[in-house]
């Protein structure tokens, strides 16, 4: 078959999995629930700060070739929300990023994954704060949700959680999902470009913003160079989890609507948990299933109560 032949041959499985949403965004989810068994591989492999520099800067060379054209012709807007691009991708990329990578030297995937699933309800919340409509029921939601992240973070002991005797990691999880939380409640404010050209924006704000992070990291002696596992986890989280699972995730929220598409990424606190027992080898606590129960029981409620 010659390669025209093949190319065509090819384009109607390529139209049916453009438009198959749901398979999108279980890849999506999947592929971030991959990025905590990622950090905690990363360990001892490339340092926190140079993954998160170097995440971004591949994610940008790949968005180069797919949205160089449609940055340059909504260069001129772009230009105008230049401080609210830089806000964005400093505290939704870049600060988010930097506490993930650094939590896993000192947490669990499993934990990383769980925690991270407190971002949908941390958003509920910060809309009751900015008076947008919450109900009764989905802070309700909320609370169940908080306390799965409060098991946790206390490794099932509550004598933990009455000291507050807390792992820095989980505690490191629990700032990045509050900045992903703030950089979601900000989305609202979106230019008028599209939103691949958006994601381009602010992954390259990224890039350059992580730029200080990865140079303390050189002056306070902590960098090293990447082992050559190191380099692949580098391109495994700059191709898959940041350029790949957002460019899926952008299709699906068009074919679906974000409401929707939402109700996924719930599944990403499932995936994280189920990679890591067989990938790293780490223990499922019974607590571990608690927390789950509770994170995924308190978004349920929010859920509903929403659709409802």
């Amino acid at each position: 078959m010659t390669e025209p032949t093949q190319l065509a041959a090819s384009r109607p499985l390529l139209r049916w999995l453009n438009s198959q949403a749901a398979l999108m965004l279980v890849v999506t989810t999947l592929l971030w629930g991959c990025n905590a068994v990622a950090a905690r591989l990363a360990v001892g492999q490339v340092s926190p700060m140079m993954l998160t520099t170097a995440r971004w800067s591949v994610a940008c060379i790949a968005l180069w070739f797919v949205a160089r054209g449609a940055v340059a012709a909504h260069g001129a807007t772009l230009r105008r929300h230049w401080r609210y691009l830089t806000v964005m991708g400093v505290s939704g990329f870049t600060a988010f990023n930097a506490l993930f990578y650094a939590a896993a030297h000192h947490t669990t995937a499993a934990n990383i994954a769980i925690i991270q699933g407190v971002i949908p309800v941390l958003v509920l919340l910060g809309g009751a704060l900015l008076h947008l409509r919450v109900t009764g029921r989905q802070l309700a939601g909320v609370a169940v949700t908080l306390a799965g992240i409060a098991v946790v973070a206390s490794h099932g002991q509550w004598r933990a959680l009455a000291a507050l005797d807390f792992n820095i990691g989980d505690v490191w999880m629990v700032l990045a999902s509050l900045l992903y939380a703030g950089y979601t409640l900000g989305l609202r404010r979106r230019p008028a470009v599209p939103p691949l050209v958006f994601f381009a924006a602010v992954a390259g704000v990224a890039a350059l913003s992580s730029l200080p992070l990865l140079a303390a990291e050189v002056a306070a002696g902590r960098f090293f160079m990447p082992t050559p596992l190191g380099w692949a986890l580098v391109l495994f989280v700059g191709l898959l989890p940041s350029f790949l699972a957002q460019v899926l995730f952008i299709r699906a929220v068009e074919l679906i609507g974000p409401a929707r598409a939402g109700v996924f990424l719930n599944l990403t606190p499932v995936f994280g948990p189920l990679l890591a027992v067989p990938l790293l080898g780490e223990p499922l606590a019974p607590y571990h299933v608690l927390a789950l129960v509770l994170v995924l029981g308190g978004i349920w409620i929010a859920e509903h109560a929403r659709a409802r």
